[in-house]
């Protein structure tokens, strides 16, 4: 089974929304981990070695080395962050 690059998830929008609600309440270490253990999930649920192989060079390779979150300005204002 090849890795699917194009969207493939019916409602997006809903999945993201649901994704994003499961780590409300979590610090960012929980949430680091709830992520984990979902991705574990997922990848038993694929189970091909091979794309699960071809699926981690794909998120590795598209990550920028220094992909730390942007803190905003400590002055409250509203500049938009890069």
């Amino acid at each position: 089974m090849p890795l699917t690059l194009t969207p493939n998830i019916d409602d997006p929008d809903g999945f993201y929304a649901e994704l994003v609600d499961a780590q409300r309440g979590l610090d960012d270490t929980a949430a680091q981990k709830m992520l984990a253990k979902l991705v574990l999930v997922l990848a038993n649920h694929v189970g091909d070695r091979a794309v699960l192989s071809e699926a981690i060079a794909v998120a590795r390779w598209t990550t920028p080395p220094d992909a730390r979150p942007r803190m905003p300005p400590r002055n409250g204002s509203a500049t938009a962050i890069a």
